[in-house]
This record gives C-alpha cells, sequence and structure tokens, in this order.
C-alpha cells in the first residue's frame, strides 16, 4: 500500500514540472520564426551570444598630441596618479587605454629601433634588433646600419641569408659565390641586396650624397647576431703569419700590416662610380645579388600601393620575400593573414595601428611609429591602419621565396553566401558587396 502511495506522489511530481514547463515548440517560436536547424536561426533577433559591441574603439590620441595621456577608455580605467613617462604613453595609446576589443594575452610584438644598443665605430654605426630585445621574432632578426662616404662594411660572411634595404645614399656591394664567380654593383634608396649564407660580400659607401647611406638588413634567423659575424680581419688576425703565408705562397714579411683585430667598421676612399669587379675566369654569378625596386611601378590600390618583391621577380632572393605598402590617411592594410610565414615590419613613414589575433580569444593592439620593428607569428590575423595625416610607409618582410597572404574579404566572398550569413547575420547586400580579389590596402569607408 505504502509502495502504492509513494508510486502516486512521484506521478503528481512529474504532472506539475510538465505543466509549468514550456514545450520545445513554445522556446523555437520565442527565438526564431524557423526550425533550430535552418541558416535563418543564426541570424535571428535572439542569436546564440550577445552581438558584437558597437562602443567606440578609435586610438584616442597621436604621439604629438598636446594632452596628459590617461589610462582611461569611457566609463573604464581611470588617471594616472603616480610617475608617468608622457612620451612614451603619448606613443602608445593603445597600451595605455586599449580597445574594448583587445582580450587574453598576446607576446609583444613591436621594439623602436631606438631602443637598441648602438656600436659606434670610425665611419659609422650600427644597431640591432634579435630574439634579446624581442622573443617573440624567432625567425628573422634586423640590423640598421650606417656608412659615411667611402666607409667600409668589412669583407665579411653570415651563417643566415641577408636581405637588404636602402634607406639613404647609395651603397656598392661585391660578392664571390662558391663557383668563383664574381659581382659588383651599386643600389640606391629603395633598393635591395641579397647574399646567400655563406656568401663572402663587402659593403661600402659610396660619396654621390655628403651623408653617405644608411641601410636596414634583414636575416633569416631571430637569433642572429651582428657581433657574431664571421670577418676577413678577424680570422686572419687569428691565424699564424706562417700558415697565412704558406697559403698565398708568399714571404711572411707580405703581412707585416694586417690589423691585429676585427675592423668591423672603418673609414676608406669612396669607390669609383665605374669600379670593375676583376675578370674572373669563372664569370659572374648567374643572378644577380641587388635588385632595383626603386624602378619598379607601384601597384595603386584604392587605399594605397603595394610593391611586392620576392624570388619570381629577384631570383637569387631565394630565402626572403617583401613587400613595400603605402598606405593613405584613413585608409588600413586590410584584414587578413600569412599561412605559414612570420611578418617581420619596419615602419618607415607615418604612424600605425596594429591588432594581432592569436586565436582563443585572444587579441592586442599596439601603435608604431617610423623606426619601429613589429613581428606578427604566422596565421596571426591582423591590419595595418593609417591612424595620422601623412602616408604611412612599411615593409613587410618573410623567410620564404614566395610572398602570400589570405585576405579575410576574398576568403568570405569566395564562400556560399549562405555559410557567411549563418555565421555573421550580414544581409545579402553586404555580403554581394565584398570583393573578390585582394584589395590589400583599402581606403576609407
Amino acid at each position: 500500500m505504502a509502495l502504492g502511495l509513494l508510486t502516486a506522489l512521484i506521478s503528481l511530481l512529474f504532472a506539475a514540472i510538465a505543466a509549468t514547463s514550456p514545450t520545445v515548440d513554445s522556446v523555437d517560436s520565442e527565438n526564431s520564426s524557423a526550425t533550430p536547424s535552418s541558416t535563418s536561426a543564426a541570424a535571428s533577433a535572439s542569436p546564440t551570444v550577445p552581438y558584437a559591441s558597437d562602443d567606440p574603439n578609435d586610438v584616442l590620441w597621436l604621439p604629438n598630441s598636446d594632452i596628459i595621456p590617461e589610462a582611461e577608455r569611457g566609463t573604464l580605467g581611470a588617471t594616472v596618479i603616480g610617475p608617468q613617462n608622457i612620451q612614451i604613453d603619448l606613443m602608445n595609446a593603445d597600451s595605455l587605454a586599449p580597445p574594448t576589443t583587445d582580450n587574453g594575452d598576446v607576446p609583444n610584438v613591436k621594439w623602436p629601433m631606438g631602443l637598441s644598443h648602438n656600436r659606434l665605430q670610425t665611419g659609422g654605426w650600427a644597431r640591432q634588433q634579435n630574439i634579446e630585445v624581442l622573443p617573440i621574432a624567432t625567425e628573422m632578426a634586423g640590423v640598421d646600419m650606417r656608412l659615411e662616404p667611402g666607409a667600409i662594411r668589412e669583407l665579411h660572411w653570415h651563417k643566415t641569408g641577408e636581405w637588404a634595404y636602402v634607406l639613404k645614399g647609395n651603397v656598392q656591394v661585391t660578392a664571390v659565390n662558391q663557383n668563383g664567380q664574381n659581382f659588383i654593383g651599386t643600389v640606391g634608396p629603395g633598393d635591395l641586396w641579397y647574399f646567400p649564407a655563406g656568401i663572402p660580400h663587402s659593403l661600402q659607401a659610396t660619396n654621390d650624397t655628403v651623408d653617405g647611406a644608411e641601410f636596414l638588413l634583414i636575416f633569416d634567423s631571430g637569433a642572429f647576431s651582428e657581433d657574431a659575424t664571421f670577418l676577413l680581419t678577424d680570422w686572419l688576425a687569428h691565424v699564424p703569419k706562417e700558415v697565412i703565408a704558406k697559403n698565398f705562397q708568399t714571404d711572411i714579411s707580405a703581412f707585416n700590416d694586417i690589423p691585429s683585430e676585427e675592423l668591423y667598421i672603418f673609414p676608406a676612399i669612396p669607390p669609383p662610380d665605374n669600379q670593375q669587379a676583376p675578370q674572373s675566369p669563372q664569370g659572374t654569378v648567374p643572378h644577380p645579388f641587388t635588385y632595383p625596386l626603386s624602378q619598379v611601378p607601384v601597384t595603386p590600390l584604392s587605399g594605397g600601393s603595394v610593391k611586392v618583391v620576392d624570388s619570381t621577380v629577384f631570383t637569387a632572393s631565394t630565402t626572403i620575400a617583401a613587400a613595400e605598402v603605402t598606405v593613405e590617411p584613413g585608409a588600413m592594410r586590410e584584414l587578413h593573414w600569412h599561412p605559414t610565414q612570420d611578418e617581420w615590419d619596419f615602419f618607415l613613414e607615418g604612424n600605425a595601428r596594429v591588432t594581432v589575433f592569436a586565436s582563443t580569444s585572444n587579441a592586442r593592439t599596439w601603435d608604431f611609429q617610423a623606426g619601429d620593428v613589429g613581428y606578427v607569428p604566422a596565421s596571426y590575423g591582423h591590419y595595418v591602419e593609417n591612424i595620422g595625416n601623412t602616408t604611412l610607409k612599411f615593409l613587410e618582410v618573410f623567410v620564404t621565396d614566395v610572398y602570400q597572404d589570405v585576405s579575410l574579404a576574398q576568403w568570405l566572398a569566395l564562400t556560399p553566401p549562405e555559410l557567411v550569413k549563418a555565421h555573421l547575420g550580414l544581409s545579402d547586400e553586404t555580403i554581394a558587396a565584398m570583393k573578390k580579389t585582394k584589395q590589400t590596402v583599402v581606403g576609407p569607408a
């Protein structure tokens, strides 16, 4: 009898729960006009997650703004009441007052070359960026080098490939490859050179300008150090003179004046414009080690321009590809990523804003000025926006033989519209307006 009473009570309890609970049909009718499995359900008035916020997230100030920067964005944050480096904060608005779309943690991707320790020599200087100062930059390192007219970066070679971009002035380069074929060439602002790993070469500023030359060197290893170069004078200073004399089949006295230590950078007489390399019985190198990028027409875009250079046009450059990009005020290098290559950036002119998306809701925004190095690991989504009132110009450099990128807009434009709508809730008109070709740099909306 007791068992029967218990069974009856349980039945009444379940009946009460059922009477007060909405049915599956009633839930669906409240949330969507279609079935839960339909495409339109994702774009209905009640999404599975909240809509993205429309709160403004523009950069709040620029390096030249006449303000005291504060750690405030809207109702968030508070003023700075402790010690403050105002100049640093002015240059890094999105670090002090980041956009609300930033989230989680992304390792630092910015290094101002002006913070690098400088090696001063008679005739010039050199400063570098590598993993010691920018640990995320594992694939590439950079050197900023200056030579006075006639000054020489001595005969040397590296364990890595060397790609260079001339910033100012003219540089005469020489090289001899492993087959005894030689090369000599002169490059000017915006031009390039490339020497494969192990190929001995030299760099000398001409006197075409009173200031000599300054140039960027990019190496295909983040662990590269300019202080670990194989130098001619350093080597011979550590070889017995008897061995040197035997090697060159001459008297030991011929080497009385060789340096006792490395020269690295040193002054010399400027080379003549018509300098010729010694005639080699093996001939000259099959692929020139220099490339006149300055003479290549730009590809005009709606928001700027681009020049792409890789082994398809600069055949000697088998490990490094690059793009020279300009972005007009209000425009941006479109949302994109690079499938398998890290990106090393150098900002030449203007003011930029870059947000890097590292997956799993991790995103962070940085601000860049001329002289800054940036670094974006492979597959990290990002954009480069011109937040200033002058043209932004920068280099994108990659360890690859062929330049590659994936455009977000092109990807979505070439994906079935119903699939895009299901993800983003976009209108048919918005999806139809997406470009099916890469825009690279897009103008203001």
